[in-house]
């Protein structure tokens, strides 16, 4: 596995319930700041082989950016049973983003 990957995949199993993580920061903490689609890309292919919080992540708005209309409602549904609050589709970073997170590496 690729160090970058690697990276994000820790990232993501660590960000805390109740908050959210952006594509671009997440790509930031693991080392490659313009590389926000390669977080999809991992969330995509990754999430159910290592059972990531996927939900936690949002676009750069806040935003839940699912096109698949089902997925983002599960997306939606998660957030709120943590406690997140989702109006029309978008959360607030300000409120629940994480600034911060333990890493295990």
């Amino acid at each position: 596995m690729k160090p970058f990957t690697e990276k994000t995949i820790n990232i993501i199993m660590n960000i805390p319930e109740g908050k959210v993580m952006t594509y671009g920061q997440v790509a930031r903490l693991a080392g490659s700041p313009r590389a926000a689609r390669q977080v999809v890309r991992i969330l995509h292919s990754m999430s159910q082989k290592y059972n990531l919080p996927w939900h936690r992540v949002v676009n750069a708005q806040g935003n839940i950016v699912i096109k698949d209309e089902a997925s983002a409602e599960i997306q939606r549904m998660n957030l709120e049973s943590e406690g997140v609050a989702v109006i029309n589709g978008k959360v607030s970073l300000k409120d629940y983003g994480a600034r911060s997170i333990e890493q295990n590496t």
